[in-house]
């Protein structure tokens, strides 16, 4: 016969509500309490009806992720498989499913958000990006369903929770690093700009470059948006100014594989000729010819974090908004050189 949680509260000696609560990590049970439950319930090898216990409280026990690419497009990216490990993981741990957006446009995306929320399907969401005008945000808000963003919001920052990284100030030390290296001509490229992280990341370039007294050079700044023909070209236009830069700060460490593979297709070598440093610090920068040096974002830590927020505000739903800035490091490898005068 299955144990039920009747047979977990004799034995822990507690009401079946407690248990209940322990179930849904509820802040209203002491930790101590929770130990000794959770322990009741392994040596019993309980396990919940989720099902029953989503009809009783009248929850989906689902989360509802909403990412700014497509899921086919999604998944080629270097930020999106470790964030969602981040979020999977926190889900896990308080029995929570995930709900993907499967959208292929803009418009698919935000009707999928309207089906999500309309149809109850979700208890909250979670937006993997921040931009300006979105639709997305925009009718979360007026829904008053729990969600977090994974970015800073471009309006109403003090009613939106978010988690995010100090992007500007990622950057300028990013920057700041090739001038101690000796670099004076310093090209930044971003990806795709209607997003507030590539905005935030090249103020944080010019910031420093203005504060080391160099030049803002607009023919050194591009984007390349996951795509190796635009990255081919931009290295192109870059490499053939009649001052070419001798360092570059990008944005992503996939499009800085392809620009990896862009500068040797014309015979440039990193860092040899060129030194780059780039953003996220995944596996492509540990395992990457030469091994890029990068700026460790911690994305497993954004995934983490977010999720927990949103599930915090799940349960408590009159708790304040509040943002997280997560902190970011330098790993140095081997695609930056110091400047021989």
């Amino acid at each position: 016969m299955a144990v039920t949680i009747k047979d977990v509260a004799k034995k822990a000696n507690v009401s079946i509500s407690t248990v209940s609560r322990v179930l849904s990590d509820s802040p209203k049970i002491s930790e101590k309490t929770k130990k000794h439950v959770r322990k009741v319930i392994e040596e019993l090898g309980y396990h919940a009806n989720l099902n029953a216990r989503s009809l009783v409280q009248q929850t989906t026990k689902t989360i509802g992720v909403i990412m700014k690419h497509s899921a086919s497009e999604a998944v080629h990216t270097t930020f999106i498989p470790e964030v969602l490990r981040g979020i999977s993981y926190v889900c896990n741990k308080y029995e929570y499913s995930i709900r993907l957006s499967t959208g292929e446009s803009e418009e698919d995306l935000f009707q999928d958000v309207l089906k999500m929320v309309n149809g109850k399907q979700v208890d909250g969401v979670l937006v993997l990006y921040s931009k300006k005008d979105d639709p997305v945000v925009d009718y979360l808000i007026q829904s008053q369903i729990p969600f977090v963003i994974l970015g800073k919001p471009t309006k109403d920052v003090n009613k939106i929770a978010y988690v995010d990284n100090d992007n500007i100030h990622a950057a300028m030390d990013a920057t700041q690093y090739l001038i101690k290296l000796g670099h004076k001509r310093i090209a930044f490229i971003g990806d795709d700009k209607k997003y507030e992280v590539t905005n935030a990341r090249l103020a944080g370039f010019q910031q420093s470059l203005l504060a080391n007294q160099l030049e803002i050079c607009d023919e050194y700044i591009k984007n390349i948006n996951y795509n190796y023909d635009e990255g081919v070209q931009v290295i192109h236009e870059l490499m053939s100014l009649p001052v070419p830069p001798t360092a570059m700060v990008l944005t992503d460490d996939l499009n800085a594989l392809i620009v990896l593979s862009a500068l040797s297709k014309i015979g440039l070598k990193v860092p040899e000729d060129v030194s780059v440093i780039c953003f996220n610090n995944s596996t492509i920068s540990r395992v990457s010819n030469p091994r890029l040096t990068s700026v460790d974002i911690q994305i497993f830590q954004l995934g983490y974090e977010a999720a927990k927020t949103v599930i915090e505000q799940i349960n408590e739903p009159n708790a304040l908004k509040k943002s997280l800035i997560i902190p970011t490091k330098i790993v140095e490898r081997d695609s930056c050189k110091k400047m021989i005068p």
